[in-house]
């Protein structure tokens, strides 16, 4: 597929995920036989994914291509974009590229998969490298994250500008403001593509500042007089500084629950981002303290069932439980598809005699977005000039607002992908020129398999339909040997009388259709199987309108 596209005056880009969803970002730049990645983030499993909790973007063009790939450029240290990179390095073995505290945070993810030999390189967030036949100039942007970068890409003549999350954010808690006099320096004559944020594209206005938010969380928190906990977006570090700070003026000490929020934070220490009027407790040393002087920050804001929160919930938590008179702080905005793990949590909570109070609910500030809304667009693209707009990252709802907007604002031409497109830009224009095959990948526990996976089918199908597995002892005379045996999963209650005679009618079932057969087909153990499958399957489709996985055994003896 590379070698096709040899226009020398171009530069082509392919989403690989990330481009009809949120999450699994994996972006492709190519030029002159090279290849240039951008992110490389997981996503989260939805029902469709049973016993799945991530999903990663396959990688197999950049696999194929491998000896061509000059590197990768992580523009930020969010899960959606660098969390997939511990899974899928060892199949791509390419130079890794991420400003200083990305750069920590990836450094960790890979000692944790035991990856010693990849070679991270610390690039200055307003630096400038030379990976040929690409030229990467870097632009610091204010995200929910320090070291949040967006990168202009240039080569053949052409130019593109890869935004990576980011908003314009007037005082960020945590991490440098949006430089927009190095992007009108880089962009003084305009970009060929902005390729571009589509998150918040269709909210009007302005993403609003990180800072506001302590003042809310104060406000919010000093209501209160039982315990808080506060669940935010583990990478979020000026969240978890704003909610420190909040907390300290609130007169509470803070403890924080939660694996990937304390490595965040330990991370941040390292960097030199934490300042030094906070003060983090152990969970032992603040559970003894009166409760109205108590804050624990914890994980769990979209209801990942092995987050803290979704464990203090059921009430699974080794160290923290929750009593009437806690209040519970959500300063996290909902993704969509997380809303009903959310609402979970909530109802657990609320059950324990938990007051819950999200964003919706309160009347201060208690969270912002990093990501940009309309206003922010239109001002970055006044600064850049772009010649076309590509929208990426957000669903196709979010992609064709950003198109709508910047049809709008009259950028002369706008183009919107789909994973895999292929989009050559040249200085003339930018269009989709062809299409490559993409996937997801799932993490099953201890290996990556392919969504499309048959364990995956065979869950889901489980999920819906039930199973009913039985055996036969048949001799070589064909005449069954003992009692057969029949177990249902997912199709009767056991303490039912009603629901066990339905057992027995497939019991009887699977013994009449053996019966039926001449003597000949019974030593045929395929045909056995397959008659007493289908009997069985059938009569439960009959009874309960359902037609389970059914599984027969024959046994020769």
């Amino acid at each position: 597929m590379i070698e096709t596209l040899t226009n020398k005056q171009a530069l082509y880009f392919i989403p690989l995920g990330g481009a009809e969803q949120f999450g699994v970002n994996l972006n492709v730049y190519v030029h002159a036989g090279k290849v240039l990645a951008v992110d490389c983030g997981l996503g989260f499993a939805d029902e469709r994914f049973p016993g799945i909790d991530l999903l990663l973007p396959d990688p197999e063009l950049l696999e194929e291509n491998r000896d061509q790939l000059v590197g990768m450029f992580i523009t930020h240290a969010h899960e959606d974009h660098i969390g997939a990179v511990a899974h899928l390095w060892p199949r791509l073995k390419c130079p890794l590229y991420a400003t200083p505290f990305t750069a920590n945070i990836l450094k960790r993810k890979l000692e944790e998969n035991d990856i010693k030999k990849a070679k991270i390189t610390v690039v200055d967030p307003a630096g400038e490298i030379d990976l040929g036949p690409f030229s990467l100039s870097f632009v610091p942007v204010a995200h929910s994250i320090p070291d949040a970068a967006s990168v202009i890409i240039r080569a053949g003549g052409v130019s593109a500008l890869h935004s990576g999350d980011w908003n314009l954010d007037p005082a960020p808690v945590a991490g440098a403001k949006t430089d927009k006099a190095r992007f009108k320096a880089l962009c003084a004559d305009g970009v060929d593509a902005y390729i571009g944020d589509s998150t918040n594209s269709g909210v009007p206005g302005r993403a609003g500042s990180e800072s506001e938010v302590e003042d809310g969380l104060y406000s919010e928190i000093a209501k209160y007089h039982g315990r808080i906990f506060v669940t935010t977006f583990s990478s979020n570090i000026g969240r978890l500084m704003s909610i420190m700070r909040a907390a300290k003026l609130a007169g509470r000490k803070v403890a924080v629950v939660g694996r990937s929020m304390q490595r965040m934070l330990s991370a941040a220490m390292e960097c030199g981002l934490i300042s030094d009027d906070v003060d983090i407790l152990d969970m032992d040393a603040v559970l003894k303290l009166p409760d109205d002087q108590v804050m624990i920050i914890c994980t769990g804001s979209q209801g990942e069932a092995r987050a803290a929160l979704s464990k203090i919930a059921r009430g699974d938590h080794k160290a923290v439980s929750t009593k009437p008179g806690d209040v519970v702080i959500y300063s996290a905005r909902t993704i969509p598809g997380n809303e009903l793990a959310i609402n979970s949590v909530k109802n657990n909570l609320i059950q324990a005699g938990v007051r819950v109070v999200t964003p919706r609910d309160s009347q201060h500030k208690i969270h912002v977005s990093g990501h940009p809304c309309q206003d922010e667009i239109l001002e970055l693209w006044n600064w850049v000039k772009p010649r076309c707009v590509i929208p990426v990252h957000g669903e196709r709802e979010q992609l064709d607002t950003h198109a709508q907007l910047a049809r709008t604002a009259q950028v002369p031409n706008v183009v919107v992908p789909q994973n895999g497109s292929v989009i050559e830009i040249t200085a003339q224009g930018v269009s989709i020129v062809d299409h490559v095959v993409t996937g997801l990948l799932a993490v099953d526990q201890k290996r990556v398999i392919t969504a499309h996976h048959r364990s995956i089918t065979a869950r889901r199908k489980l999920q819906y339909t039930g199973t009913a597995f039985g055996s036969i002892a048949v001799n070589a005379k064909g005449k069954m040997v003992g009692d057969p045996f029949l177990e249902t999963v997912g199709l009767i209650d056991e303490s039912d009388d009603a629901d066990l005679k339905i057992e027995d009618h497939l019991y009887d079932t699977m013994i009449e259709a053996f019966d039926d057969m001449r003597a000949a087909d019974r030593k045929d153990d395929g045909f056995v199987a397959e008659t007493l499958r289908i009997a069985v399957r059938r009569k439960a489709n009959q009874i309960l309108g359902l037609r389970p996985k059914t599984i027969i055994h024959v046994i020769r003896v």
